[in-house]
């Protein structure tokens, strides 16, 4: 994969999470915390795609990083969200270990780019 192909690629990728995200929501109990966690996942989900589409605009390599700082945390909260969907069984684990993963391998690659960023902008 070439250096433009990446981007592109992760762009799609987390435009797909986004809509994993959205279709889970549409499966989670109605009412109760299912909603109130429903609701905060949802939004952080969605979140990571459109803060990356800022980031692949940024201004500078300060704002790429904190673009990306941002949708690392936006995944963070999606991480927490899931784990207590599934701690506190309101959704199985078998249903929400396919999107849990997904959330992790995306955490790694935020982590990693943000590290190279951050070392090529000391140079």
């Amino acid at each position: 994969m070439t250096t433009t192909e990446k981007p592109l690629a992760l762009r799609v990728r987390t435009k797909d999470f986004a809509l994993r995200i959205i279709r889970m929501y549409r499966a989670l109990p109605k009412g109760g915390e299912a909603s109130v966690i429903g609701r905060q996942v949802l939004r952080s989900g969605t979140s990571v795609g459109a803060q990356y589409r800022e980031a692949s605009r940024a201004k500078s390599p300060r704002d790429f990083i904190s673009k990306m700082e941002g949708s690392l945390q936006e995944l963070d909260e999606t991480a927490f969200s899931i784990e207590l969907l599934i701690e506190a069984e309101i959704m199985p684990e078998e249903r929400m270990g396919g999107l849990a993963k997904e959330t992790d391998e995306l955490i790694a690659i935020f982590v990693s780019s943000i590290k190279t960023a951050k070392k090529n902008n000391k140079r």
